[in-house]
């Protein structure tokens, strides 16, 4: 869920009457302003998260996301895993052993979700879907990659900010590991605290917050 890359680019603009932009294209171009509608129109968000990795092994637990730059993902009792935003860098925090790793939001897929300035038109493309009501969004940079790739998935809906819930999200990273995020009783533009994004450093054998 860490090691994948939210700084993409690609594409090319090309200037052409609509008339002559194929069906394909528009559609393309519509879905992603959806996406984009969507994130910007969320400010803060909670969900219950269930984590499946490569391996099958699933954790749950709560996710709470505040812009610009936070998110803290609270695994279930006995977990003694931590995975926090601080607005600055994404933290993974392990107390079984007393480490911590960081990472820039930028080098993060989640800075997808926590950058209210990220123009994803510009890196991301929709992929096809079994339903006519899921919409799958795939963020990847064939120059870098070492920020492997994520593909949101979300539900139409039109009671949910910018028509769209979002679901959860696959990633992949560069050595092929595969961890799916599914999230339920998702909630928008909530108050979150900024004290939710604190944590106790490992290293000093304190448990997390």
């Amino acid at each position: 869920m860490i090691r994948i890359a939210s700084a993409l680019s690609l594409g090319l603009a090309v200037a052409l009457p609509v008339a002559a932009v194929p069906a394909a294209a528009q559609t393309q171009g519509g879905d992603l302003a959806a996406v984009q509608a969507h994130l910007r129109a969320v400010d803060s968000m909670t969900a219950a998260f269930s984590q499946t990795d490569r391996a099958g092994k699933v954790l749950n637990g709560t996710l709470t996301l505040k812009k610009p730059g936070k998110i803290r993902f609270q695994y279930e009792k006995g977990v003694p895993i931590l995975i926090v935003g601080d607005g600055k860098a994404i933290w993974f925090l392990d107390y079984s052993v007393g480490q911590r790793s960081r990472w820039p939001i930028g080098d993060s897929p989640l800075g997808v979700l926590i950058d209210p300035n990220r123009d994803i038109t510009r890196y991301a493309k929709v992929v096809p879907s079994s339903s006519a009501d899921v919409l799958s969004v795939e963020a990847y940079d064939p120059k870098r990659p070492e920020y492997g790739r994520i593909t949101m998935i979300f539900e139409r809906q039109a009671s949910a900010p910018g028509g769209l819930m979002l679901q959860g999200w696959v990633a992949l990273d560069s050595q092929k590991n595969r961890t799916t995020v599914r999230l339920s009783n998702q909630r928008f533009n909530v108050p979150v605290s900024d004290n939710t994004f604190r944590f106790n450093d490992p290293r000093r054998g304190t448990r997390r917050n």
